[in-house]
């Protein structure tokens, strides 16, 4: 059986990155959380079909998650993240793009504009880090995520608003991807305790998001118990050209628990600019 989590192989940099590429037209970007176990695939499997049908759809796995290649030593920070995905877009011969970010890739998706602005067309931040917050129980969960099922269980009863949809067939299949060669090694590298500090490092200045252009969908899930709402009206207050839309009865994954809403908005919202 073929894992649907692994797709292309695209070199950027010193290593290879799996990439999911979809469909054609104008291209978007989806950048995935941080999860214990995540992967491109996991993150947006449900919104990649739809948006695909529609434009060019890109979803990679960034450096230290899923199955892009691990260089061993390696330190994972905003500065390596950004020159991955300017390095895919270099290697896909993609000079402008539309950028989705979820929660941790929402960070990096404000980095990118900030520093390649001309390299973004529109932006969407869905749960978005980014801005200055203190840690919550649920994201400081995340972060220090020991592989069990038990304690993927408890994590992913913190992400959903509706317990229905974590079952425990669902929780067994993220715990068994946690424990993949090399997955936990370089999680556990990634946020160790204390945890604010990793909130703050992936922060940009207020002065920089103030200062973009572009033009911004904020999307944010009402009970969201890993990423708190006022991040998202922090980021409607600071970029200019924003909107911001929040989902009801909602947690940390908008796009899995209000999948078919969450692919109509964005799509009408980049379609504007087709």
């Amino acid at each position: 059986m073929t894992n649907p989590e692994i797709a292309h192989s695209v070199r950027t940099g010193g290593f290879a990155t799996n990439v999911h590429d979809l469909g054609q037209g104008a291209p978007v970007l989806l950048i995935h959380g941080s999860g214990p176990g995540v992967s491109a695939w996991a993150n947006w499997r449900l919104v990649l079909p739809v948006l695909a049908a529609s434009r060019r759809t890109i979803a990679p796995d960034m450096a230290g998650f899923g199955f892009t290649e691990r260089v061993p030593g390696a330190a994972y920070d905003m500065d390596g993240w950004v020159r991955q995905a300017l390095d895919l877009l270099d290697a896909l011969d993609i000079e402008r793009t539309d950028l989705i970010g979820n929660s941790f890739g929402g960070a990096l998706a404000l980095a990118l504009a900030i520093r390649a602005p001309q390299r973004v067309r529109r932006l969407v931040l869905m749960g978005s880090v980014g801005v200055p917050f203190a840690i919550t129980p649920g994201l400081d969960a995340v972060w220090g995520y020991t592989p069990s099922f038990e304690n993927m269980r408890r994590i992913m009863d913190v992400f959903a608003f509706d317990r229905t949809l974590v079952s425990d067939e669902l929780a067994q299949l993220r715990y068994e991807a946690s424990i993949r060669p090399g997955f936990q090694e370089s999680f556990g590298a990634m946020f160790p305790a204390p945890r604010q500090r990793w909130v703050d490092a992936l922060a940009s200045p207020e002065a920089d998001i103030r200062a973009l252009p572009h033009r911004t969908l904020l999307i944010h899930g009402r009970e969201d118990r890993v990423i708190p709402l006022a991040t998202s009206l922090t980021l409607s207050e600071w970029i200019a050209d924003s909107q911001l839309h929040v989902f009801g009865r909602c947690g940390h994954w908008t796009q899995i628990e209000h999948a078919a809403r969450f692919a109509r908005l964005v799509g009408d919202f980049l379609a504007e600019a087709d």
